[in-house]
């Protein structure tokens, strides 16, 4: 079933397509450089609006691993908002693996959200950062573009993807993950999630049941 995109009140969402998320990179996920392709096709011959997400963490980020003593990577802790994975240090502000890829399209996105950038707050939700509370600006941004739908894309499919996904629907926007324009970093972690979104009311598609 082909699904029509109104260019005044769709708008695709390109989540951290960063160097460090790319096979390479500090947290690499497997087979994410296979999404570009999609992604660059879509913005550029599918969707008249669009923005990326990009992971901005000053270097003493509290969801850094060497920042805890005794502390290793894919560990949790218990921070004031609650449970806290301990990732290996990843997109530093102003370092190669926190830049978007240099083979993204980046002239057609209209803005860049940086999220992270708290020292001591994790984000993977392009809306709030992990306290559930601190905004990155987005809804504003989409209310005064009067954007009613939104098409994810981009990594981790099971982390940051999803959640961006989940605050979408819960501010009351039409939310649509874009299956082939994603990956995840663990197959049975997004099966759950997606099981869990479908029932909430987020659609699953792919990129060839986009049309114009």
């Amino acid at each position: 079933m082909i699904l029509r995109i109104n260019p005044r009140t769709d708008i695709l969402a390109v989540i951290d397509v960063q160097n460090d998320f790319l096979p390479g990179g500090a947290l690499g996920v497997k087979g994410g450089d296979q999404i570009i392709p999609v992604i660059n096709h879509l913005l550029s011959h599918r969707f008249a609006r669009s923005f990326a997400t990009q992971d901005w963490h000053p270097e003493n980020h509290i969801s850094f691993a060497e920042n805890h003593s005794n502390a290793k990577p894919y560990d949790e802790i218990t921070v004031p908002y609650g449970p806290q994975i301990l990732w290996p240090t990843h997109a530093v502000k102003n370092t190669w693996g926190a830049e978007l890829s240099s083979k993204l399209q980046q002239q057609y996105f209209s803005q860049v959200f940086r999220k992270g950038s708290n020292e001591n707050i994790d984000s993977y939700s392009a809306f709030f950062e992990n306290d559930k509370k601190t905004s990155t600006g987005l809804i504003d941004w989409l209310k005064k573009l009067e954007i009613q739908r939104i098409f994810f894309t981009g990594l981790a499919e099971d982390i940051c993807v999803v959640s961006s996904a989940k605050d979408a629907f819960d501010n009351n926007f039409k939310t649509y993950i874009i299956q082939d324009a994603t990956k995840p970093v663990n197959e049975d972690d997004a099966k759950k999630r997606k099981e869990e979104l479908l029932e909430l009311g987020v659609k699953y598609i792919n990129s060839y049941d986009l049309a114009l």
